[in-house]
């Protein structure tokens, strides 16, 4: 069984993303424009997930510099790896956009074509353009790829590293910016993202060496 759990954990988080597509996705999306944001407080919660990106550079060249110096400490490889998870899936998530072409359920930018606007909810695989980029949600991705190094890093504080997630994706979902499924496959993104990065990194980069016991 244990040898399943790579695969089965994955094919699970899909079932659910095709569940979410087939039933609870365009009576969501229906519901949530009937009831719109007007206090703007979830579009507002949705500005979390701009943080990551910027960080991740910069975390990346303060840490280009330290190397140079001695070997990783293990709270700078945990840094490091939620700089690249973050760096990684936000790239991925940009070739996922193009592939899998989803149209937005609401109408944002150009006249989009939208389920509120047009009654349009399909894919165009490689249509590009921002009209069609729905899935996976990149505010989804950038937010949980480091909250999820983060996780396992410091498992003692994985409320606080819970609830930046919780805030982002509900905020994505209240604020009508995505389709349910969107943001489960972003969130699936940025946990398989984190999840490599931190096994990479843990198995090819040594830790600072400690003193010899003179005993």
């Amino acid at each position: 069984m244990p040898r399943l759990r790579p695969v089965l954990l994955p094919a699970l988080w899909i079932l659910v993303i095709l569940a979410s597509m087939r039933w609870l996705d365009r009576p969501l999306a229906t519901w949530l424009h009937q009831h719109p944001d007007s206090g703007g407080l979830f579009r507002d919660g949705t500005l979390l997930a701009d943080a990551p990106a910027p960080l991740a550079c910069l975390t990346l060249l303060l840490l280009a510099w330290r190397v140079r110096a001695a070997p990783l400490s293990p709270r700078a490889r945990a840094l490091l790896a939620a700089a690249l998870a973050t760096l990684i899936a936000l790239a991925a998530k940009e070739q996922l956009k193009v592939l899998c072409g989803r149209t937005w359920p609401e109408t944002w930018i150009d006249h989009n074509p939208s389920w509120i606007a047009n009654g349009v909810f399909t894919f165009a695989p490689l249509h590009g353009g921002p009209g069609w980029s729905s899935f996976p949600s990149g505010h989804a991705t950038a937010i949980s790829a480091p909250m999820a190094v983060a996780w396992q890093a410091a498992p003692r504080l994985r409320l606080l590293w819970l609830l930046p997630v919780l805030v982002v994706c509900i905020g994505l979902l209240g604020a009508d910016y995505h389709w349910l499924s969107d943001i489960e496959a972003g969130l699936g993104l940025g946990l398989l993202t984190a999840r490599l990065t931190w096994h990479f990194l843990h198995a090819s980069i040594p830790s600072r060496p400690t003193a010899k016991d003179p005993g």
